[in-house]
């Protein structure tokens, strides 16, 4: 199986720019994006982005060790975000720079104990961790609760210029 993203031009545009936004002790921003999901004859599955919900300033939680940590509250707001439309889940963030970034050790330790938590909510849908760069991503998707992630295989800005992005390297 297969794993690709479609995002609208405007709707990555306003997100990468959300996710530059200074915050008084976090060091990064986080935000969720709900999608659709088909899964294609051959099995592949595409996300398609829909929406996007940055977490309030009052919802990060001080923590030296990280660039940032989100309380419950967050995780709550981006989960109801899903389940009234839905969606699948993507909770994201960026590490800036240029090229295919790569999730941090962190990232990958922490999304893999709450993304599965996402299938209490949305049991149905696939759910996804994304770390974007300001041209490219890099991306998790979780097809059940008890399935190991897969990366996604590419990402597509929809809109003029389209773009792909984030390939494997």
């Amino acid at each position: 199986m297969k794993a690709q993203m479609k995002i609208p031009r405007k709707l990555l545009a306003g997100i990468r720019q959300d996710l530059r936004r200074p915050h008084s002790f976090a060091y990064e921003r986080i935000g969720f994006l709900t999608a659709g999901a088909v899964r294609m004859d051959n099995g592949d599955v595409v996300l398609l982005a829909r929406e996007y919900q940055p977490v309030a300033d009052e919802d990060y939680v001080p923590n030296p060790r990280v660039g940032a940590m989100i309380g419950p509250d967050a995780m709550r707001k981006g989960l109801q975000l899903a389940y009234k439309s839905r969606s699948a889940l993507v909770h994201l963030h960026t590490h800036g720079g240029t090229g295919r970034p790569e999730f941090s050790g962190v990232d990958l330790d922490d999304g893999k104990k709450f993304v599965p938590s996402f299938f209490n909510v949305v049991s149905h849908m696939p759910h996804a961790l994304l770390v974007l760069s300001d041209d490219s991503a890099r991306g998790l998707l979780w097809m059940g609760k008890t399935q190991p992630p897969v990366y996604f295989e590419g990402f597509t800005q929809i809109g003029a210029p389209l773009l792909k992005f984030g390939g494997p390297q």
